[in-house]
């Protein structure tokens, strides 16, 4: 088995408004391994973000070749890539992007409602998912009854109820406060120690460090990878 999960190719990113090219990507070569936790950092407008929509399928190259998990996603069709996203990339975005009126327990449910899974299935991994994250016992509540920091454990508990292939975490902890912030980078930690891949975006360098490697990013370039020591 390929161990290579992620391999980008020269991908470029350009944005077309009235006569301006913006390069957002300027050919990234990237490749991330089963099991690895990469940090993508770099300043605000480097293109972290752009990058990640391109890694979540949201957004395609302008050219250059991304293959996923040993096969080329830059020319599948729409269907396909939300099929693929629902199932095989788990997102974690700075704002939770949890549903209001929904309970903590549907909230995680929803991917796997989409998928058409069975109750019973559902029930099971939605309650492993929320132990993972130590919120099995906020099941009952709504999102505006936790803290931020709650809300997005409730939010990984949602990314990783899939069992996806990846994690995609764009500035996780970037609505937290910084006990709350080092609480959500020790979930993502303890994940990984237990085998999930992710790929994280901060522009926070103290947050970068929990990753095994980092990326920086400069003007959709990637002008040095770090590994930790």
């Amino acid at each position: 088995m390929n161990d290579t999960l992620i391999h980008l190719d020269n991908v470029k990113k350009i944005f077309y408004t009235d006569e301006v090219e913006t390069h957002a990507l300027a050919g990234i070569h990237l490749d991330v391994k089963r099991g690895e936790y990469v940090a993508i950092n770099g300043p605000s407008g480097c293109g972290k973000s752009t990058l990640l929509s391109i890694l979540g399928l949201l957004d395609t190259p302008t050219e250059g070749m991304y293959e996923l998990n040993g096969r080329p996603v830059g020319t599948l069709k729409p269907s396909e890539r939300a099929r693929i996203r629902n199932r095989e990339i788990g997102f974690i975005f700075q704002a939770f992007n949890l549903i209001g009126d929904l309970t903590v327990y549907e909230n995680v449910e929803l991917p796997l409602t989409y998928r058409g899974m069975g109750g019973a299935e559902r029930k099971k991994r939605c309650q492993e998912a929320l132990e993972k994250v130590g919120m099995s016992h906020r099941m009952k509540h709504y999102p505006s009854q936790l803290s931020g920091g709650q809300q997005q454990r409730v939010a990984v508990a949602r990314a990783l109820v899939g069992d996806p292939l990846i994690l995609l975490a764009d500035e996780p902890t970037g609505n937290l406060d910084s006990k709350n912030g080092e609480a959500v980078m020790d979930l993502l930690k303890s994940l990984h120690d237990n085998g999930a891949t992710i790929c994280m975006v901060t522009h926070d360098p103290r947050f970068a460090q929990y990753a095994a490697r980092s990326v920086h990013l400069f003007d959709g370039k990637v002008v040095e990878e770090r590994t930790a020591q």
